[in-house]
């Protein structure tokens, strides 16, 4: 799994963050310090990007945490088979099969070139070129 470890203040919004073992945007984030000799606050609101699901979580600021690192990649629709698409990396030419997005479904063609990510081990298509 490739991710690394920074502070939470460190973080803002749109970046991205694990959360609960799944790679996740966030949202929106608020730091607090709560009084003279209160320790800052962060709460952090982070959806994920392969599930689809809320997170959140509230972390003294100089905590460390993990932020995955996603590989952005290009890849061309050899096929459609059913609720999956089968795609050539543009880069390795290695052959992928991943689940087709309902937003993408009327934009995604055989021939058409996609944006992919890969995270955690997870891969999704984000747009269609």
């Amino acid at each position: 799994m490739s991710k690394k470890v920074v502070e939470v203040k460190t973080l803002k919004i749109g970046k991205y963050v694990v959360l609960d073992g799944e790679a996740s945007k966030i949202t929106s984030l608020s730091t607090s310090s709560p009084g003279k000799h209160g320790a800052a606050k962060a709460r952090l609101e982070a959806v994920g990007i392969f599930d689809n699901q809320k997170r959140s979580i509230v972390k003294p600021v100089d905590t460390k945490i993990d932020i995955p690192i996603i590989d952005k990649r290009v890849g061309q629709v050899l096929s459609i088979m059913g609720t999956n698409v089968q795609l050539m990396d543009m880069e390795n030419y290695e052959t992928l099969e991943l689940p087709m997005p309902d937003e993408l479904k009327d934009q995604i063609v055989e021939g058409a070139e996609v944006d992919y990510i890969t995270a955690l081990g997870n891969m999704k298509i984000m747009r269609v070129k």
